[in-house]
């Protein structure tokens, strides 16, 4: 349930609900709203013994939350949020496009990427370092080496890093090196991986996994939410339909879903929801149409080359093309995409 402290209330007063929650045994999460400042419980099931909380002096009222996923809900807070990511804002009216390979595998590589795709507007670089990949013979990723390698292209280019975390050994690891964590669709649903990363506090970028319903998808990044990361990120990557023209099937129906569900930022992924480069811009298109705030991009300069998933990434140029095109979409639905090149 929520409690909805008075306009103005003393923060005395707050600090007493949440001291009274915590006696109780629930756990107690202040968001501070536009308009309100509640404090979201959470525990186990019966909310019977806190019922007395509403006439408790500074409460304005005690509202039951319905939706399993407690904090991400809308009925917690009703405005949508908006994650910072060292000074990029990600569910603002700005688009934030986050673009990069697959894979790192060479300084040059990555460095040729993201000198591009800042040229082109992206505001955060991804790159893979450790890869979970079907076969075990697959490339894994280039490890610690790879992180540096982003590092240094942060440094050279501004912009902020993304990477995936495989499993809790890397963890400490990517904390030192990266400005955002990205969780992959293969472990939407690692619980245990999910509370460490929710501990860790930094900014999470969250797959859905390819077979999690909208549902379990929501209830998964309260995981994170619930050890006080409140700075998480989902994106839309494609699921597994019978559909084999496809790699996945990008499912756009669940933007406007989740949007309506959750308070958190949403970027679309059609990379690996479609699996084939030449579908990227008018997914990528359709995602930003339809209320995504955002994009995450595959890019390399030599697609055939690529070590992982050269056939969804986009060549250097095509990526700019799509920056246009768009910038163009953008614009008509009253977002906007800053720093894309004009025509």
């Amino acid at each position: 349930m929520i409690i909805v402290m008075e306009p103005g209330s003393k923060d005395e007063y707050r600090q007493a609900v949440i001291s009274e929650i915590e006696e109780l045994g629930y756990q107690a999460h202040v968001i501070i709203g536009v308009e309100r400042t509640v404090v979201a419980c959470v525990g186990h099931e019966d909310k019977t013994p806190l019922q007395h909380i509403a006439s408790m002096p500074g409460v304005e009222q005690v509202i039951p939350i319905l939706k399993p996923f407690k904090l991400a809900s809308r009925e917690t807070k009703a405005e949508s949020s908006v994650i910072d990511v060292g000074g990029v804002l990600i569910g603002g009216q700005e688009l934030t496009v986050m673009a990069g390979p697959c894979s790192v595998e060479s300084e040059e590589q990555v460095l040729t990427i993201a000198r591009a795709v800042k040229a082109a507007g992206a505001k955060i670089l991804r790159g893979g370092a450790f890869k979970p990949r079907t076969s075990p013979y697959s490339f894994q990723g280039m490890g610690e080496d790879g992180l540096k390698i982003l590092a240094t292209a942060r440094d050279e280019t501004g912009l902020k890093v993304v990477t995936e975390v495989v499993s809790l050994r890397e963890l400490d690891l990517c904390l030192e090196y990266a400005d955002m964590l990205q969780i992959g669709a293969r472990n939407c649903q690692n619980y245990p991986l999910l509370r460490e990363i929710g501990m860790s506090q930094r900014p999470v970028l969250f797959k859905r996994g390819m077979s999690t319903t909208i549902k379990e998808y929501l209830q998964a990044a309260e995981y994170m939410l619930s050890e006080g990361n409140y700075s998480v990120v989902l994106c839309e990557r494609g699921i597994r339909t019978f559909e084999d023209a496809t790699r996945f099937t990008l499912d756009l129906n669940a933007v406007p879903v989740i949007k309506s569900q959750t308070h958190l930022p949403l970027i679309v992924d059609p990379s690996h929801g479609t699996g084939v480069w030449r579908y990227v811009t008018p997914m990528a298109k359709a995602g930003v149409a339809c209320g995504a705030d955002g994009l995450m991009i595959e890019v390399h300069p030599k697609p055939k080359e690529a070590a992982s998933d050269g056939p969804q990434a986009l060549k250097p140029d095509t990526f700019t093309e799509l920056m246009r095109e768009v910038r163009k979409v953008a614009e008509s639905v009253g977002r906007t995409l800053p720093g894309a090149p004009e025509e």
